[in-house]
């Protein structure tokens, strides 16, 4: 009995033992195919990617094999500049929030905020549908400096009425800078029109208005007019919204707070010789 009772329990040892063995190899098999997939599927990523960066530098190479630096300016302006400027926007947006905008400076700043968006607004337009001639240039150059002479008016009433934080001044230095890196690229991308515009070129300058000869890809300009209007126009909307619901027709909060303007150290004092 004893040594049927040794038998059954080894044979069933043993079944066990295969049994797992098997499993095992089949998980090793299983691991190995995906371990293979996963490889040819890195193995095709890496090769698009060969492909792609292939595909752009071709892209921003000129006939003779220079690099077309104009080309890599415009892609810089279009895929940088652009996005880095809605993000700010953005940015900007969170920092009015934080300081509970509706009821310290109300529809006042909201409004200013606005203003300053459509003064970027047209001139974006402009690049995206028009031939930047002189006309076009000048828009933008005049759009620049009343963005800049109403930021600066946003910024002197803001701070007097609620904390303009180190991080909101940080995200206004980018609000100010990137349309003029902006202006900057679209000139130097027409500098002859630049030359001609000031009556420093070698042909007259070009006055008319009319769309773009070459547009520019349409998912692109879809893109930039989703963004502004989902990241920029709505969140100032609803800014403005809030401070209507907040205070009503009134511009300013009836209970505004003052911030008083003092130096934060005490002006040394005079030692009389």
């Amino acid at each position: 009995m004893r040594g049927f009772l040794f038998t059954t329990a080894s044979v069933f040892a043993l079944g066990v033992g295969v049994a797992a063995l098997f499993r095992r190899r089949e998980q090793r098999t299983r691991a190995e195919e995906g371990l293979r997939r996963a490889a040819q599927a890195a193995g095709g990523y890496l090769s698009r990617y060969r492909l792609d960066t292939e595909e752009a530098a071709e892209h921003w190479r000129q006939p003779d094999g220079s690099v077309d630096v104009a080309q890599v300016t415009r892609d810089f302006l279009m895929f940088f500049v652009v996005p880095l400027w809605i993000t700010s926007g953005v940015a900007d947006y969170l920092c009015h929030r934080a300081t509970d905008i509706e009821h310290t400076t109300g529809s006042y700043e909201s409004l200013l905020h606005l203003a300053m968006l459509v003064e970027m607004g047209v001139p974006t337009l402009a690049a995206l549908f028009m031939e930047i001639t002189s006309p076009v240039l000048a828009m933008m150059i005049a759009s620049f400096v009343l963005h800049e002479a109403t930021a600066l008016w946003d910024v002197g009433y803001a701070v007097q009425h609620r904390n303009v934080t180190p991080l909101e001044q940080h995200v206004h230095s980018f609000l100010e800078m990137l349309p003029l890196m902006a202006l900057s690229f679209v000139a130097v991308l027409n500098w002859p029109e630049v030359l001609a515009m000031v009556g420093a070129g070698d042909r007259p300058a070009d006055w008319s208005l009319r769309l773009k000869e070459d547009p520019l890809p349409t998912g692109y300009t879809i893109s930039v007019l989703a963004a502004v209007a989902l990241f920029n126009g709505l969140p100032y909307l609803e800014e403005l919204w809030q401070d209507i619901r907040a205070n009503g027709a009134r511009l300013r909060p009836a209970n505004q707070p003052t911030r008083l303007l003092e130096p934060r150290y005490p002006a040394p004092e005079r030692v009389e010789a």
